[in-house]
């Protein structure tokens, strides 16, 4: 009785421990309550971009590749201030004059395509530092052109290189906040009137005394300082993102952020890597197809209108088809293309002095471009500058003075130039990245059909009839502003996507 009395003692005294020891154990956990672990913080690229802002970087950013323009610029505007010296070494016909536009812009559209593939699997930097070498190269090149023939090929050779530059919109527009882009964008007319301008100044000053190749061996030294200068520009850390690279995209936005004395959002940057890069197939995807097609054809007329309104100018002058009240001596003098193959006039100082106000043309009316962009939107736009640039197609045919001519062509420089800005912003806004360069390829290419129609509108057409010439760039701008409403995207404000 007593074994089993003290057995049953020593039971229960080993429970209580037992027990003891899970209430302390229990109140222990109570004191010290177990937390849930955080999610760590994370920010996207464009969530860096916003929080960096605008300073520094972006200043040299603008100034750089806006230079861009002026080389862009100045290889296109060669191409109206040279036509007359060609057509008069080489007895030229005036097919012959408007093929050399052509093929320019027939280098320029087979190469835009697959300079926009190669940025969107390569990088944006290597293809436009690529492009500034290749059009520095054979600009050069053409300046020692024996014959017609070599002087056409070595020009589409340019056209390749200029292809390749025009990728550096879209390197700038992935480094600047959605805020700042309407703004900042339009502003880049500044750097192609000022490309425009320098090679009209070379036209006054060099063609006269050194001839028209020592015009384009000048013309290439903003493209060789332009290949110094843009070491200083890193590739664009969307790409860098969409590839994986992320060490390099922090990189880059620390040293953007240390340049605007700014700091990058708290956490570590993470986006999925894009696989899909350089797809065609995203490009006519149900989600993109609508606003792709419609782009081609408005990039189609931003050339066709531009190019049209450049050369027509020039040819108008050249020719003196210009229905003019009071004209002087040399403006009474009219071109009849029967009498002669070689109509060979240069063009003279006042001539000159005309192009460069029309120039002008092309950021005179700065403001008002950012102000419509701000207000009613890039779709909005588009149409209203459209509509304008038909209705001023039309009144370059009416008679006026050469200060009335001048000022129409002032105007519709600045309108079909303003016009070009907002399809230029469009595009690059409305594509995600991963298909954002060879998007802009496409339509860029698209643009160069239109650059390669507009010379023999403008040139050989022109010489028949002025009307009839004119008729073709007014039609297709109110077509594509009828277009431009059913584009299913606005872009104002909307940050920049990394896929569909």
């Amino acid at each position: 009785m007593t074994a089993r009395h003290g057995s049953s003692m020593k039971t229960q005294l080993v429970s209580a421990i037992q027990l003891q020891d899970v209430e302390l154990e229990e109140t222990d956990a109570g004191s010290k309550p177990a937390t849930p672990a955080k999610d760590p913080k994370v920010f996207s690229v464009e969530e860096a971009v916003e929080t960096i802002g605008f300073g520094r970087f972006h200043v040299l950013l603008f100034v750089i590749m806006g230079s861009a323009n002026i080389v862009e610029a100045m290889e296109i505007m060669l191409l109206a201030v040279v036509s007359p010296e060609i057509r008069c070494e080489w007895h030229l016909e005036d097919w012959q004059v408007a093929l050399v536009s052509t093929m320019v812009f027939l280098g320029y559209m087979v190469c835009g395509v697959l300079c926009g593939y190669v940025a969107d699997k390569y990088g944006r930097w290597k293809v436009v530092f690529g492009g500034f070498v290749w059009a520095s190269y054979f600009s050069l090149l053409t300046s020692f052109a024996p014959t017609y023939g070599w002087f056409i090929f070595l020009r589409s050779m340019v056209g390749c290189g200029v292809a390749a530059t025009s990728q550096g919109f879209v390197l700038k527009t992935e480094f600047i906040p959605a805020k700042y882009r309407s703004s900042l964008l339009p502003l880049a007319s500044i750097f192609w009137m000022l490309g425009s301008m320098i090679i009209i100044i070379l036209g006054m000053t060099v063609v006269p005394t050194m001839g028209w190749r020592w015009m384009i061996r000048l013309s290439i030294i903003p493209s060789l300082i332009l290949i110094g200068l843009f070491q200083f520009i890193p590739e664009s850390t969307r790409f860098q993102v969409s590839v994986g690279n992320i060490k390099g995209a922090i990189d880059t936005l620390n040293r953007i952020a240390n340049m605007n004395q700014a700091s990058l959002p708290e956490g570590e940057l993470q986006e999925p890597v894009v696989t899909e890069r350089g797809n065609v197939l995203t490009l006519v995807s149900p989600a993109l197809r609508r606003t792709s097609i419609l782009l081609w054809y408005s990039w189609f007329v931003a050339s066709f209108s531009y190019y049209g309104s450049v050369l027509s100018s020039s040819e108008l002058l050249e020719k003196n088809l210009l229905c003019v009240s009071n004209p002087d001596p040399e403006h009474s003098v009219k071109h009849i293309q029967e009498e002669a193959l070689c109509y060979c006039i240069p063009f003279n100082m006042d001539d000159y002095q005309t192009l460069l106000i029309s120039c002008l043309g092309e950021v005179a009316l700065i403001p008002l471009n950012i102000g419509l962009l701000n207000l009613v939107g890039r779709k909005c736009s588009m149409c209203i500058l459209l509509v304008l640039s038909a209705v001023f197609f039309m009144l370059v045919n009416i008679c006026t003075t050469m200060f009335g001519f001048t000022v129409l062509l002032f105007l519709l420089r600045s309108l079909v130039s303003m016009n070009f800005n907002v399809v230029y912003i469009y595009t690059a806004e409305v594509y995600p990245t991963s298909v954002r360069s060879i998007g802009m390829g496409f339509c860029t290419s698209f643009s160069r059909i239109g650059g390669m129609i507009a010379p023999f509108i403008a040139q050989v057409l022109m010489s028949k009839s002025v009307i009839l010439a004119l008729c073709p760039f007014a039609l297709t701008c109110c077509l594509c502003a009828f277009g431009t409403v059913f584009l299913p995207i606005e872009t104002r404000g909307r940050a920049l996507l990394q896929t569909e």
